[in-house]
């Protein structure tokens, strides 16, 4: 895993998109029933705030899952995310699909992702990222490992880490 400040920059210039899993990834990917049979989700609020300043940044931030999860869905909303993909199974398929109306290639794209479902994308996009407690497989196929683990601030450090590699960090403060 590159983690030098030259290998940051040489690999978050070309990114201009975010895709990314949810659980394991923007949850800690354990499922919770409440008492009704509903199912929960706990979402870092760091989380929250690094998407909203990649996408003030003017960059787009999109979901896919292999899960149907009304919890994602309300997500999405209250954080603004255009693109959400639930119900996956094929993710590269989906990354594909909707990369064209973001004007771009997977060579420019970022995708956070912690389980084997999600290699066949990280295999093929410009900058790979695993949580810090993503599967092995997983971690071997990523450029990035982070330190965080899935739920518990995964995707803002990616994002941080993306934009002040950029030198975007402060301008998105309050764009």
């Amino acid at each position: 895993m590159p983690d030098s400040s030259a290998s940051d920059h040489s690999l978050a210039q070309p990114i201009r998109c975010i895709l990314s899993d949810v659980d394991g990834v923007m949850t800690d990917g354990r499922i919770i029933y409440d008492s009704a049979g509903a199912e929960t989700k706990q979402f870092h609020v760091r989380d929250g705030l690094g998407i909203k300043r990649w996408m003030r940044a003017g960059f787009p931030f999109g979901i896919i899952t292999a899960r149907n999860s009304p919890m994602v869905e309300r997500r999405a909303v209250e954080l603004g995310i255009s693109h959400v993909s639930q119900g996956s199974g094929d993710k590269l398929q989906r990354a594909l699909e909707v990369l064209p109306t973001w004007g771009c290639d997977l060579s420019s794209v970022c995708y956070i992702g912690d389980d084997l479902p999600d290699l066949p994308v990280m295999k093929r996009v410009g900058l790979a990222v695993a949580p810090a407690d993503a599967a092995a497989d997983v971690q071997e196929a990523a450029h990035w490992i982070l330190r965080a683990p899935g739920g518990h601030g995964a995707v803002r450090e990616a994002i941080e880490r993306l934009l002040r590699a950029k030198q975007l960090w402060s301008a998105a403060e309050d764009a």
